[in-house]
C-alpha cells in the first residue's frame, strides 16, 4: 500500500513482538471492526478476488494498430481487460450451442466510454424462469451464481462455469445493456442495468 514504509525481513521472534501501536486501545466498536458484506458489496470492495488487479501494469501483448497486429509493450489494467473478456467469451460460447453462428462484432466507442459485443447466433430463450420468477436473460446477466454449465457430467468447451462471468461486467459497469431475440417464441428483449445495482434493474420488454 502506498505510503507505508516497508522493512526488510525479520526473524520470527522480532515479527511476533507486538508494537506499542497494536496494543493501544481501539476506538472502533466491535461492529465496526467485524463487518459483513453482501455479495455485490464484496465484489466492488475486493475486485482483485474476482477480476484481477485494477492497477495499471506494463506487459508485452499483441495489439491491433493501424490495420495490423503488433507485438509491443503496453500499459493496461488486467481487471478492465477481464470484464471485457467475460462478454467476449460469452459471445464466443454461443458458437458451441449454435454452429450456424458465423459473426462476432466488437465496437469500441472511446468518446462515449462504451464497448458493444454482438453475435448473430441463436438468441437466449425469452420466457419467465418458473423457479426464479424472472426472464431468462435477466437471470443469466443479472443474478450471481447462475450458469448453464453446472452439470459436470457433461463435457463442455465453453468458458463460463462458476456463475460469475458476465455478471461481473454488469456490476463493474455504469450502464449494462442486454439485447437478444428469440426466433422460436417471436420475441425481442432489451434490458438496461444501471449503476451496478442488480437489485434495482430497469428493463423494457418488447414483443415482435
Amino acid at each position: 500500500m502506498a505510503g507505508i514504509k516497508k522493512f526488510p525481513l525479520q526473524t520470527s521472534n522480532n515479527a511476533n513482538i507486538p508494537s506499542w501501536n497494536s496494543m493501544a486501545p481501539s476506538s472502533k466498536t466491535i461492529e465496526e471492526i467485524y463487518t459483513k458484506k453482501n455479495p455485490i458489496e464484496h465484489i466492488l470492495l475486493r475486485p482483485d478476488t474476482y477480476v484481477g488487479s485494477i492497477g495499471k501494469r506494463p506487459q508485452n501483448l499483441w495489439v491491433y494498430e493501424r490495420g495490423e497486429m503488433v507485438y509491443r509493450n503496453v500499459n493496461y489494467v488486467p481487471g478492465l481487460y477481464k470484464i471485457f473478456d467475460e462478454i467476449l467469451v460469452n459471445a464466443a460460447d454461443n458458437k458451441q450451442r449454435d454452429p450456424s453462428m458465423d459473426s462476432i462484432k466488437v465496437d469500441i466507442n472511446v468518446e462515449q466510454n462504451c464497448i458493444s459485443v454482438y453475435n448473430n447466433g441463436e438468441g437466449i430463450p425469452i420466457e419467465i424462469h418458473q423457479k426464479e420468477g424472472v426472464y431468462v436473460p435477466e437471470l443469466i446477466f443479472g443474478h450471481l451464481l447462475t450458469s448453464s454449465n453446472y452439470d459436470d457430467a457433461i463435457k463442455t468447451t465453453t468458458g463460463g462455469r462458476n456463475g460469475y462471468g458476465a455478471k461481473l461486467t454488469n456490476i463493474y459497469s455504469l450502464e449494462f445493456v442486454i439485447e437478444t431475440a428469440d426466433g422460436k417464441r417471436k420475441k425481442k428483449y432489451k434490458q438496461r442495468c444501471l449503476s451496478s445495482l442488480l437489485h434495482d434493474l430497469q428493463f423494457n420488454f418488447y414483443k415482435v
